[in-house]
C-alpha cells in the first residue's frame, strides 16, 4: 500500500506541472492557443497511459483476515436452532439380553419330593426329586446336568445327569439320593443345571438363581418301650408283673413282583397288569425316549429312598400325581403310593431292560390300619 500511494502522488504532480503549463499559456494568440490546447491533450493522454502501466505494475497486498473478521464469520456461519428444537445426542443401549437357548422355569410343582423345612432324622437318607420345565430354545441332552451349586452338599451325589432328551417345553424330573447331615440343624443345599459346555444356569427372570432342597434336621428320638402292669399277675413275693404291649403289624394285602412294558395299566391292590379297571398306575415311554410312572385316578406316588419303608413312613412321606421318570432314579429305590383305594404301600425299582423296555419291580400293599 506505500508503494502504491507514492506512486499515484508522483502522477499527481505531473497533473499539477501540465496544468501550470496551461495557466501560461493563457494570454497566447489563437495559433499558439491551439497548440497549447494539443499539448495539454497529449500531456493528459500521457499521465493517463502511465497511471494505467504504473497500477499494473504495483504489487496487490495479500488479504489477511484479522481474527475480529474470523469470529464474525464464524459466527455467522454457525447455526442457532430454534426454541423448542429437540436435542439428538447418541444414547447407549439400554437393558439386559440373555441369551434364550438354555433356560429353566420351575414346574408345578418343583418340589416333588422333600418339600422345604421337612424334617429329618441325623443321617437319614432320602431323595429329593425336583420337576424343571425346558423354557428355552434349545433341546437337553444327556449331556447337560444338575450339579451342586454351593451350601452343604448333602451326600457324596454332586452331579446328576439329565435323563434323556428333553425338548423346549418339556419337563424332566431330577432326582438326587441324599443323606441328613448329623447334627441338628436347617440346611439347604443349591443346585443348578449346566450345559454341554459345562455352563451353568437356572431360574429366575435371568436365569441364574438355583433352585434348591431345605431340610431341618432335629434331635433324634430314642424309642421307648411302654409296659402296663396287670394287678392279677404278681410274682411269688406278691410284687405285680410287668409285661410289654407289642405295636401290632398291619396286615398285608398283596406283595410280590412284576414286569411291566410299555402300555402296560398296573394295579395295585391285586398286583395285577391290564386289567379292565382299577389300575393305579401306567407304565408309558414319552417321545424323548424316557419312561414314566404315571399315577392313575386318585393314586399317588413318590419317591421315598433306598431303604425300605414301613407303613408309617410311607403314610408321612410326600407323594402326588406327578409321574416319575425311570431315568431320574436309581436300581433299588423304593416309592411309596397310595391306590386308588386309599391302601398305602410301596414299589422297589429292581431294573431296567433296555432290549425290550421292561421295568422289573416288586411291590407290597398293606391292609387298611
Amino acid at each position: 500500500m506505500v508503494k502504491f500511494n507514492i506512486t499515484y502522488s508522483l502522477l499527481f504532480c505531473l497533473l499539477a506541472l501540465s496544468a501550470a503549463g496551461i495557466l501560461v499559456g493563457c494570454g497566447s494568440s489563437d495559433s499558439e492557443s491551439t497548440a497549447a490546447t494539443m499539448d495539454v491533450t497529449q500531456a493528459y493522454q500521457t499521465v493517463e497511459a502511465k497511471i494505467t502501466q504504473a497500477i499494473a505494475l504495483t504489487p496487490t497486498a495479500p488479504f489477511t483476515p484479522s481474527p475480529t473478521d474470523t469470529q464474525a464469520a464464524t459466527a455467522t456461519l454457525t447455526q442457532t436452532p430454534l426454541a423448542g428444537s429437540p436435542t439428538i445426542s447418541p444414547q447407549a443401549p439400554t437393558g439386559t439380553y440373555l441369551a434364550s437357548c438354555d433356560r429353566v422355569a420351575p414346574g408345578n410343582p418343583i418340589d416333588v419330593t422333600i418339600e422345604d423345612d421337612t424334617q429329618m432324622q441325623p443321617g437319614q437318607k432320602f431323595t429329593k426329586i425336583w420337576q424343571l420345565v425346558n423354557a428355552g430354545t434349545c433341546t437337553w441332552t444327556r449331556e447337560y446336568k444338575a450339579i451342586w451349586f454351593f451350601g452343604p452338599k448333602l451326600g457324596d451325589v454332586l452331579t446328576v445327569p439329565v435323563p434323556g432328551n428333553i425338548a423346549p417345553g418339556q419337563s424332566v424330573q431330577i432326582a438326587v439320593d441324599m443323606v441328613a447331615p448329623l447334627s441338628p440343624d436347617t440346611y439347604q443345599s443349591n443346585w443348578k443345571l449346566v450345559n454341554a459346555k459345562g455352563e451353568p444356569f437356572g431360574i429366575g427372570p435371568n436365569g441364574d438363581l438355583p433352585f434348591w432342597v431345605r431340610i431341618v434336621v432335629i434331635p433324634s428320638t430314642t424309642a421307648t418301650i411302654t409296659f402296663t402292669v396287670s394287678p392279677t399277675e404278681t410274682d411269688s413275693g406278691g410284687t405285680p408283673q410287668s409285661t410289654q404291649t407289642p405295636t401290632p403289624t398291619p396286615g398285608i394285602q398283596v406283595a410280590g413282583p412284576a414286569v411291566l412294558l410299555p402300555g402296560d395299566r398296573y394295579d395295585l391292590d391285586t398286583n395285577q397288569l391290564n386289567l379292565a379297571s382299577g389300575e393305579d398306575i401306567t407304565y408309558q415311554s414319552d417321545p424323548s425316549d424316557n419312561h414314566l410312572l404315571n399315577p392313575q385316578g386318585l393314586a399317588v406316588i413318590g419317591v421315598y429312598g433306598s431303604t425300605e419303608p414301613n407303613l408309617q413312613a410311607c403314610l408321612a412321606a410326600s407323594m402326588s400325581s406327578v409321574p416319575i421318570a425311570v431315568e431320574s432314579i436309581s436300581p433299588g429305590v423304593y416309592l411309596c403310593y397310595r391306590t386308588d383305594q386309599g391302601l398305602s404301600g410301596w414299589l422297589r425299582y429292581n431294573s431296567y431292560s433296555s432290549t425290550d423296555e421292561s421295568l422289573n419291580v416288586n411291590i407290597l400293599t398293606w391292609m387298611q390300619p
